[in-house]
């Protein structure tokens, strides 16, 4: 696992490039990192929009059977902005970019200030995408936000957005389970601490809310001088078992929340499974490897790292036990806990590391970063063949 399949990148401060076959995590690569004539080149697009907006946040693959002829189609990555030019305030980026698989970049959507949009940003193959937003005002909050839900030339569908200041506190991210007529969508909410389960129905060009539940509840929450506002953040779901993991940054832990396509109201956080103050800094997005491990992005407002070539950085580590709903304490134990597997840094500056995304489609896996002081994109394209 030592040898690099990377060569290593221009851009600032590139560090790790030795681990990324642990990070996918597919065993197939080995025979690529034996070979060093086998290297896997990251490709890197600006996330700047056409107005200015800077800090990238959410990213989302557009999936196969996305329909043809929009502003974005199957095989790009959408990007969405947090901040207007200049970076101040935050909480005003009002865009969204499309970049295709040859890194070319594009507008796709363009919001009336002030939005603030957020790493909530999913995709359904119908020809939907869902951002979440937290504006400001004068660097204030503004809450509660909504979920804004657009068409494939990025225009806002009848009914959008969707606004509840109970079950869309701040929506910080978001994931999608895309069941083609009807998703459902887990939301978390950063100004509550809450997580949320909304249940979609879609037809033609319409999508319409059926159902919404607190899900889980409980995880610290608060404005924070680096980062804004710091809550429960990346969300990653495991189909197989209707796990729920839950990257809360302010606790600085990843938790487990079981039955979560299924479960009634809930007012605790789940199970930890993952709590390593060594490795962890504020975890923010968080993705479901092919091999069953979760990698975590890590925004250093949290115990930030001390160690200089450890800064934003993703985490890889095993999810342990699926853990409960928790118990009379509210986190219910601390059974079942994860392993930590590998690290590697996206930028020398803390604070960098945001929003990520995992694909797996046709033979081949993608793993997308966005880098909040370059302003870039980062994908990085593996062949299973």
């Amino acid at each position: 696992m030592e040898t690099a399949i990377f060569c290593a990148k221009t851009l600032k401060g590139f560090a790790g490039v030795g681990v990324v076959l642990t990070i996918i995590g597919l065993g197939v690569f080995q025979a690529v990192a034996d070979d060093s004539k086998k290297q896997v080149l990251p490709t890197e697009t600006s996330t700047i929009a056409t107005n200015g907006d800077l800090n990238p946040y959410g990213v989302a693959f557009v999936p196969e059977g996305f329909p043809k002829g929009g502003k974005t189609g199957a095989g790009d990555i959408l990007v969405s902005n947090f901040n207007a030019t200049n970076n101040a305030p935050q909480g005003t980026g009002t865009t969204i970019v499309s970049i295709s698989p040859d890194g070319t970049s594009s507008p796709f959507f363009q919001g009336a200030a002030p939005l603030g949009l957020t790493t909530a940003l999913g995709v359904l193959q119908k020809g939907f995408v869902i951002v979440g937003n937290l504006p400001t005002s004068a660097g204030v909050v503004q809450p509660p936000g909504s979920l804004i839900i657009l068409d494939k030339n990025g225009n806002q569908v009848s009914g959008s957005p969707f606004v509840d200041a109970t079950f869309l506190d701040g929506p910080w991210d978001l994931t999608v389970v895309d069941k083609g007529n009807s998703a459902t969508v887990f939301v978390s909410c950063v100004l509550n601490g809450t997580v949320t389960r909304f249940d979609l129905n879609i037809s033609g060009g319409t999508v319409t809310l059926t159902n919404k539940v607190q899900i889980a509840g409980g995880y610290t929450f608060g404005p924070n001088t680096a980062a804004l506002v710091v809550g429960p953040t990346g969300l990653a779901y495991d189909s197989s078992s209707d796990v729920l993991y839950v990257a809360s940054t302010a606790d600085n832990e990843i938790f487990a929340v079981a039955d979560a396509a299924k479960t009634a109201t809930s007012t605790t956080p789940g199970t930890v499974i993952f709590s390593d103050a060594t490795h962890l800094h504020g975890p923010l997005g968080l993705v479901l490897a092919p091999n069953g491990n979760l990698i975590s992005s890590q925004g250093d407002a949290i115990n930030p790292s001390t160690d200089p070539s450890q800064q934003s950085e993703m985490v890889e580590f095993s999810p342990g036990g699926k853990g409960g709903k928790g118990g009379k304490n509210g986190k219910g134990g601390k059974g079942g806990q994860g392993t930590f597997v590998t690290e590697f840094s996206i930028d020398s500056a803390a604070g960098a590391a945001f929003g990520i995304a995992i694909e797996r489609n046709k033979g081949a896996t993608t793993f997308a970063a966005v880098d909040d002081s370059m302003n870039a994109l980062t994908v990085y394209n593996f062949s299973e063949k």
